[in-house]
């Protein structure tokens, strides 16, 4: 029998540059009225907690504070961004060994607890990690739900949008699979309201759409690096990101989103993690969402599949 969960109630855990710009995100969006931050460096929490508790006056009535473990047994959702930081250079997954490594500590902290909300898997290799909390959390899969490609879709909306000269918010586009290298844009699935993207490029007076579309998936693709070269970290897409993903929960809003969560033979892909729309309530993912793929896009995504296989072979778990 897991603990009675408040469903008003948030915890984040790991303090750094994601996990704290997530709870001043969330401080702002009202969807909680209490948040517990955790961190290995407790004095890193409580200057978080602190910090961000002082602008409460200008957003609504909230709880905040730094605890343990035992503090957020009962929240609705754990969000873990904790973890070694991706290094200029370094690849998503060469964290892997690193951060399955705090995934167990911090699952097994949690399956102590009877722990029984929704785990909301941030930190990268963030499939790997949605993986590895899928096998030693003690939790049902459709709670446990990894951020996977849904900023990666925004970064592409954002693109086509400014490509376009239209709001970004009537793109309709994914990026699936791995949340990295091998990720695909799911260009045969893409509209504009409606429109089919090649039908609306040519409305818009652009013709060279293979080479357009092929720079806008590379740059997609490649801006966390290139931000990481320029900041040492990204951080407020993702904590914008993880908000999205928390008001489908909290406000069940049955949205689709392009989440990292356990296949089981969608395109002949199985026991992996990694990112397919799937509709968002409160009681985590409703269903996955079969969207069309052509051939090559379906081979891409094979491909990712079997190359995060691979890292899942090699990590103890």
């Amino acid at each position: 029998m897991g603990t009675i969960i408040n469903p008003k109630k948030v915890a984040v855990i790991g303090c750094g540059f994601v996990g704290s710009a997530t709870a001043f995100t969330l401080m702002q969006s009202r969807l909680f009225s209490e948040m517990a931050l955790l961190d290995i460096d407790r004095q890193k929490a409580e200057g978080e907690a602190q910090d961000i508790a002082h602008g409460i006056p200008f957003a609504g009535p909230m709880k905040l504070y730094a605890g343990d473990y035992d503090d957020i047994a009962d929240a609705a959702i754990v969000i873990i961004t904790a973890g070694a930081n991706q290094k200029p250079g370094e690849t998503r997954l060469e964290l892997v060994q690193k951060n399955v490594g705090i995934y167990r500590g911090i699952l097994a902290e949690l399956r102590a607890r009877s722990y029984s909300g929704i785990l909301l898997v941030v930190s990268n290799p963030v499939d790997i990690l949605t993986y590895t909390a899928n096998c030693l959390s003690g939790l049902p899969e459709h709670r446990v739900i990894g951020s996977g490609t849904v900023l990666d879709s925004a970064r592409l909306k954002y693109a086509l949008g400014a490509h376009l000269h239209v709001d970004s918010r009537s793109v309709h586009a994914y990026i699936v699979g791995e949340h990295g290298d091998s990720e695909i844009a799911a260009w045969s699935s893409a509209n504009i309201s409606g429109i089919p993207l090649q039908d609306f490029c040519r409305m818009r007076g652009h013709y060279h759409h293979d080479e357009t579309m092929e720079a806008i998936a590379q740059s997609v693709k490649n801006s966390a690096y290139e931000i990481i070269s320029k900041k040492s970290a990204t951080y407020y897409g993702i904590a914008m990101s993880v908000r999205r993903i928390c008001e489908c929960i909290v406000r069940n809003e049955r949205s689709i989103l392009p989440v990292s969560t356990m296949l089981h033979g969608c395109y002949g892909i199985r026991d992996i993690c990694l990112s397919m729309p799937a509709i968002v309530g409160q009681e985590g993912i409703e269903t996955p969402v079969p969207i069309s793929l052509n051939a090559e896009e379906q081979e891409k995504l094979r491909f990712s599949a079997q190359t995060l296989r691979k890292i899942a072979a090699g990590i103890a778990l």
